[in-house]
């Protein structure tokens, strides 16, 4: 038998106490008499009693202190060891991604589960192994399979809440090949139950033991944030922000828009329950700077109250068209906002320098080493082609991507495309039955964006979408927007920055204002952050280059904060939520009920005596 909380026996200081007060002088009852002579021998007791007298049989005594004793023993929680015939092992995953710093439990989910997994540690038993994995930004190995309870107690108070997103997935990824080959095995996680995309585990028979944390949702997060030039003013920016309140109760509260730490509006809001609110804020920008929205409203979770986004002004944009002529193409791109269009019939051995080449069905001789729009053309180093296709249907478009907003395909006809693979670089984002339509992505740092049939052979230049299409197109191969897409970096994500010439030091800024000195190796061209677990601003300074970017939450699924009583596995499985499971059988109960008998019986002997 083993003790969890062996300073109770402390109060077995209280044993002498009881019995002092069985040794001090009676209490006696006055009573009037009609004589004195019968009483003689009483009066001698009596004086003899005064103020201490011998210590005589009681039952009352030994009752009471078997009483204090049972009491003491089952304040020490007295526990029986278990006897396996093996070793197994346990991992436990802690989740610290952004919606754990939720205050609805005392004082924070994160410390919550720190809790419990310590509390849990300390019932395993001699022959039990543990592996500690934290799961915040990146999964991280804390602890290693080992049964030193002191170790594993120091692993899990070292772990640190983050602001990024969950990405439990990989934990549970780890936790499995860990644990695939061991029969008496189990993973223990620690979480509010937020965890997506685990459909991988479905058939893998998962020995996953649930401990939820958390109790309500009383939660209004930032969840979209953006930055625009104003189409009707020039000298203005326009600042996107979508807000949600993810609560069953209103949360009224105060949205605030600041440059570079300077008030520049608020917005007064009243969400109800449910209820989003999207509001664009009109700025003035003279310079380069960062706009910072910050949601005053009370709620439990203070990560996604406020984000940040770099605000580059518009530059122009150098396009070099090559075609032979495309009237409805030339207008598109002469419309395109601060577009310095230049038109040849084909790239010679010195092009002029631009930031977005545009070939319009003509293969040049010298492929162009900037951005890229391609119309029905195709480098074989970069797409696989096959033919033509006849009349393609269009059966679907990705209208959440940057090059189709606003953008519809509805009443588009096409009379004939290249019939081509999607390569690994790129995604389909227009598609026919057959054959992608429309390709976006990146090769060797050179934006694409390839279209497969010639516009001409369409009714697309007939219809609104085609110059919103265009707009988008350079806007997305445009450098000073790819700059300012990459200026903004997801909580846990990494930054990265190509250098225009080499360096040899670099130093990060943090939002804290710490400052990290980062090693670079001879002859580095790109420099590439990964601890970004904390939102704020961050600042780089390599060689000449002084470069700021944030880092946001912006996760809805995060900001939603109510707890899940059950994990999917896929379509079908389901692991529901649990109390802490004890490795040992604790007995104080047992003890405790015996106390109680004794002080009934105590009870009996008292009243049976003194009626």
């Amino acid at each position: 038998m083993t003790f969890l909380a062996p300073y109770a026996f402390s109060f077995l200081a209280l044993l002498p106490v009881l019995i002092l007060f069985y040794l001090l002088k009676r209490k006696r009852v006055v009573r009037l008499v009609s004589s004195t002579l019968l009483w003689q021998k009483f009066l001698a007791d009596h004086q003899a009693n005064a103020p201490f007298q011998k210590l005589r049989h009681n039952w009352l005594l030994i009752l009471q202190l078997l009483l204090l004793l049972l009491a003491i023993l089952a304040l020490s929680r007295p526990y029986l060891l278990g006897h396996p015939t093996s070793s197994p092992l346990l991992v436990l995953i802690l989740d610290g991604s952004a919606s754990m710093q939720s205050t609805d439990e005392a004082p924070s989910r994160f410390e919550k589960a720190q809790s419990q997994a310590l509390a849990w540690i300390n019932g395993l038993g001699d022959h039990d192994q543990m592996v500690i994995l934290f799961s915040g930004a990146n999964t991280e190995v804390k602890q290693s399979a080992t049964g030193n309870k002191s170790l594993l107690r120091r692993a899990v108070q070292s772990c640190r809440v983050t602001d990024a997103p969950t990405r439990l997935g990989e934990a549970l990824k780890l936790a499995e090949s860990l644990t695939r080959d061991i029969k008496e095995s189990e993973i223990h996680l620690f979480s509010d139950g937020a965890v997506r995309e685990l459909d991988s585990f479905e058939n893998k028979a998962l020995q996953l033991v649930f401990h939820r944390v958390g109790k309500g949702n009383n939660n209004a997060g930032i969840v979209t944030l953006d930055v625009r030039a104003n189409p009707e003013n020039s000298g203005e920016r326009a600042v996107y922000v979508s807000l949600v309140n993810f609560s069953s109760n209103s949360i009224p509260g105060e949205l605030e828009l600041r440059l570079d730490q300077q008030l520049l509006e608020v917005k007064t809001l009243n969400l109800g329950p449910g209820d989003s609110a999207r509001h664009v804020f009109l700025a003035p920008q003279l310079r380069d700077g960062i706009f910072n929205i910050r949601w005053t409203g009370k709620d439990d979770l203070a990560a996604d109250n406020q984000a940040s986004i770099v605000s580059l002004l518009p530059r122009p944009v150098r396009i070099t068209l090559v075609t032979r002529g495309n009237r409805f193409l030339q207008k598109a791109l002469a419309t395109v906002p601060n577009a310095q269009l230049t038109i040849v019939a084909d790239l010679g051995p010195e092009p002029a320098p631009a930031d977005v080449a545009v070939l319009d069905d003509v293969a040049p001789s010298r492929w162009p080493v900037s951005n890229l729009l391609a119309f029905h053309v195709a480098h074989t180093n970069w797409i696989e082609v096959s033919g033509n296709l006849a009349a393609p249907p269009i059966v679907f478009w990705r209208n959440t991507h940057p090059l189709l907003r606003y953008v519809s395909f509805d009443d588009v006809q096409i009379r004939e495309t290249l019939g081509a693979r999607s390569p690994g670089w790129a995604i389909p984002v227009v598609e026919s039955q057959q054959t992608p339509l429309i390709l976006a992505g990146e090769s060797k740092k050179q934006r694409m964006v390839w279209v497969g049939f010639d516009v001409l052979q369409s009714n697309w230049p007939l219809r609104i979408s085609f110059p919103i299409f265009i707009a988008n197109a350079i806007e997305w191969l445009n450098g000073t927007s790819t700059r300012t897409q990459q200026q903004m970096v997801r909580a846990g994500d990494a930054f990265r920055m190509m250098l225009d010439a080499p360096v040899d030091t670099a130093k990060m800024i943090l939002p804290d204002q710490t400052e990290k000195i980062l090693s670079v190796a001879a002859g580095t061209q790109e420099i590439v952050f990964g601890e970004t677990a904390n939102q704020g601003v961050y600042r780089l300074r390599a060689g000449t280059n002084d470069v700021a970017f944030c880092v946001n939450l912006l996760d809805s699924a995060e900001s939603n904060i109510q707890p899940h009583n059950e994990i999917a596995l896929g379509k079908y499985a389901r692991v529901g939520s649990t109390a802490l499971k004890r490795a040992n059988i604790e007995i104080w109960r047992w003890i405790a009920g015996a106390a109680i008998t004794v002080l009934l019986v105590e009870w009996w002997y008292f009243h049976r005596r003194t009626v």
